[in-house]
């Protein structure tokens, strides 16, 4: 997506060789006619597809996965929490999830109310490194007895492996962005 590309560029701030910081529109400050724009983008990927939920995870997946489901008809938009809250009381799915930004294992959960095997899902991820998040949330919609027809991820930093992991198996990942490389403060797209 050459807008994504050019705000990343515009906008974001490459820190060392491993992580883009992209806080002005996506993952503190929502530019939100540019999310929508993006949500369109995924729905022009998976337009092929027959979705019925879309799953993200907290916090900066909710806002491009709700601008999406605007693009499939307004399904239900279900996240993964990454603690148990006290209103959690009914059974959950669990997997656990390696932050690469953050430096943490988080367990993500899914109350068994909100997935089940009926569910064709597609995946939004903000972020693709070590592809950790998407295949926690695969793990969910496969304890569910769902299926999962498609990844989507915003910012693919594809020289971490993760999107190539999950193709390797099986998954379909559609990327917006997808950087080769961050070196000296330059990003290099694919």
């Amino acid at each position: 997506m050459k807008e994504l590309k050019e705000k990343i560029l515009t906008e974001g701030v490459a820190i060392g060789t491993q992580i883009v910081k992209v806080d002005n529109f996506l993952n503190h400050k929502l530019d939100v006619a540019f999310l929508d724009r993006v949500g369109k983008e995924f729905h022009r990927r998976f337009a092929d597809c027959e979705i019925n939920k879309i799953l993200t995870v907290e916090a900066s997946g909710i806002a491009v996965a709700c601008m999406a489901a605007g693009h499939f008809g307004y399904p239900p938009v279900v996240y993964a929490k990454k603690a148990v809250p006290s209103t959690m009381t009914e059974g959950f799915y669990e997997a656990e999830a390696r932050s690469f930004t953050k430096g943490t294992v988080s367990m993500f959960r899914v109350s068994e109310k909100f997935l089940g095997p009926e569910d064709k899902i597609l995946i939004i991820d903000d972020f693709m490194a070590h592809g950790e998040a998407s295949h926690a949330l695969t793990q969910l919609v496969k304890q569910a007895g769902g299926s999962v027809v498609g990844i989507g991820a915003v910012i693919d930093k594809s020289f971490q492996g993760g999107s190539a992991k999950l193709r390797e198996e099986g998954y379909r990942v559609e990327s917006l962005a997808v950087i080769d490389k961050i070196e000296d403060g330059t990003i290099t797209f694919v």
